[in-house]
């Protein structure tokens, strides 16, 4: 069962779904996951459209600064919940999603005061990249292999080892500029790392299957949504970069 449950993202590991002493009503179910998953992109997309709202009538990084602490850090200390409390997943995953959509809401003002129009192609991209990977998914064309999962997983953990070398290493001066930049190298970056976390929907597909199959307690369909929710915050974030790099170029 490890091995068939293992994913990349750090919200769906192979320990999450607990399924002793489990009645049978009480059961995940994939409608379920889809349904809670609905529920946390509105509380995203709402204070998004505050936050974003708020920023346009002041047009100014000060004015959006308070909110990206308050959703960053908020949002990084009731994922660390999330994770480790499982059943409380009902209550922090939509403060989750509340806490995420400040923050996504004042990074996509600011990219969208500099890049007009970037943050509803990013939105576009994000939300057809996860209707087409589902169809393929569901059709069988991707099959979640051992293979598949060590390559996604490791290359994910790789993407995630450079980000945060990268943040250890710009106290002390050194930065990546080439791979940050529009030039050819930090362009190839960004669309490996866009394909790379989108690849990591295909596994959270899987994994919730695997745990809808395997009769996980109701309160994880919340934690399941939950973790589809951090992927697509992330494959969101990596478009919004790649399509501001690809625009400056211009």
């Amino acid at each position: 069962m490890a091995n068939l449950m293992r994913t990349s993202n750090p919200a769906l590991n192979a320990k999450a779904f607990q399924t002793e002493g489990v009645a049978f009503g009480d059961r995940m179910t994939i409608s379920g996951t889809v349904n809670k998953a609905g529920i946390l992109l509105i509380c995203a997309v709402a204070t998004a459209a505050w936050t974003w709202s708020r920023f346009m009538a002041s047009p100014t990084p000060e004015a959006a600064a308070p909110w990206l602490l308050i959703g960053g850090i908020g949002g990084f200390i009731v994922a660390l919940v999330t994770i480790f409390k499982k059943t409380w997943a009902p209550v922090t995953a939509p403060l989750y999603g509340l806490l995420q959509g400040f923050l996504l809401g004042g990074i996509s003002a600011l990219f969208e005061l500099r890049f007009p129009g970037v943050a509803i192609q990013a939105v576009g991209l994000t939300f057809g990249t996860l209707v087409a990977l589902l169809l393929v998914y569901r059709s069988g064309m991707i099959r979640v292999t051992n293979n598949f999962r060590l390559g996604v997983v490791a290359a994910t953990g790789g993407i995630a080892l450079f980000y945060l070398a990268t943040i250890l290493l710009g106290f002390f001066g050194i930065r990546f500029t080439s791979i940050f930049a529009s030039g050819p190298i930090g362009i190839g970056f960004s669309i490996f790392v866009v394909i790379i976390a989108a690849l990591n929907l295909v596994l959270d597909f899987d994994f919730i299957e695997s745990g809808a199959r395997a009769g996980a307690p109701r309160y994880m369909e919340w934690y399941a949504a939950f973790g589809l929710m951090v992927t697509l915050i992330w494959l969101y974030l990596e478009i919004l970069r790649l399509l501001s790099k690809l625009r400056s170029r211009r």
